[in-house]
């Protein structure tokens, strides 16, 4: 069987696409507009990406695909924006965009990612069952969502999101959502304690903010717990760093660029470009890689399926 093809969008440095990838999918077309993520994408994954403003993208430039996936940005949805959430920030309409290329190229599935807070509250809720899956409904789907959290399918992080899958009408075959491994969720402990507890230059992108910390009550400087899954790695505000770790009682400092990656389940060989806080951003902004894995595991065992039914002397 050939290779099912998948279309990224909004894909930032690439967490969503490694999970297809490792599932045996090809990527055959990517876009984003933050340049430094591209950068990394491009030099860990590949040349499909395109980084430019959504809104100028022709639908001409975009290949025809079995899948479409991506995660539209958040800002305006995400609880950790508190008071500041708003449902009238630019960010909430880039869904139209994603259905603009759904309603074009009309793969058999896709796939959309996004913050729990994209209906919480009555306001986003009602956005959300009123305005954005109806839109994907009138691109010709079925469409289904439900809430998924990372420290489920192996990684070392509470991370709940919103997860939406759609089929085109006249595909029969349904995407089920992954079910919960039958373990005990990874702890940070485990994802982290072989890296030195000093940054350490000499391992890639095991750096950080210099900056002396105060450990309080704020979220973005809690002592996090060894054995339990980490907090949500987020990119709002990760530009001033990331999270805080107090290995001992002598170290209050930050996670490096490389533990947060651990916790998003990213390999030691993914390299992040770009400067430290960029390189915070695209972590905190990606889906986990092995979150994205066990999703589309799913996608081929439905794909498998639908070639059964469909071809002759499959």
């Amino acid at each position: 069987m050939s290779k099912i093809k998948v279309i990224s969008l909004f894909s930032g440095c690439g967490g969503l696409d490694l999970g297809f990838i490792k599932a045996g999918f090809e990527i055959v077309f990517a876009n984003d507009i933050d340049r430094e993520a591209c950068e990394s994408y491009q030099k860990n994954i590949g040349n499909h990406i395109v980084c430019k403003d959504i809104y100028t993208l022709d639908i001409d430039e975009i290949p025809n695909a079995d899948i479409l996936i991506g995660g539209f940005p958040c800002l305006g949805f995400t609880i950790a924006n508190g008071k500041n959430r708003n449902l009238n920030s630019h960010y909430n309409k880039l869904y139209l965009e994603y259905a603009r290329v759904l309603k074009a190229k009309q793969p058999k599935y896709f796939l959309v990612e996004n913050v729990a807070g994209i209906q919480s509250g009555k306001a986003f809720k009602e956005h959300f069952y009123n305005e954005i899956l109806p839109t994907f409904e009138r691109c010709g789907y079925v469409v289904k969502h439900t809430i998924l959290n990372a420290s489920d399918y192996g990684v070392a992080q509470n991370r709940k999101r919103v997860i939406i899958i759609g089929r085109r009408v006249d595909i029969k075959q349904e995407i089920d959502f992954p079910k919960p491994l039958n373990k005990k969720p990874k702890t940070l402990r485990e994802a982290i304690f072989d890296l030195p507890l000093e940054y350490d230059e000499s391992i890639a992108n095991h750096t950080g903010s210099k900056h002396k910390i105060n450990i309080n009550g704020y979220v973005g400087n809690r002592i996090l717990a060894w054995d339990k899954p980490a907090p949500t790695i987020t990119g709002r505000g990760s530009r001033g760093g990331g999270a805080v770790i107090h290995p001992h009682p002598n170290l209050h400092r930050r996670l490096s660029v490389r533990e947060c990656a651990r916790i998003q389940s990213f390999e030691d060989d993914f390299i992040f470009y770009g400067s430290n806080g960029a390189a915070y951003a695209q972590i905190g902004n990606a889906v986990p890689p092995l979150m994205s894995y066990y999703i589309a595991k799913e996608f081929k065992k439905a794909f498998c399926y639908y070639l059964y039914a469909n071809t002759p002397n499959f």
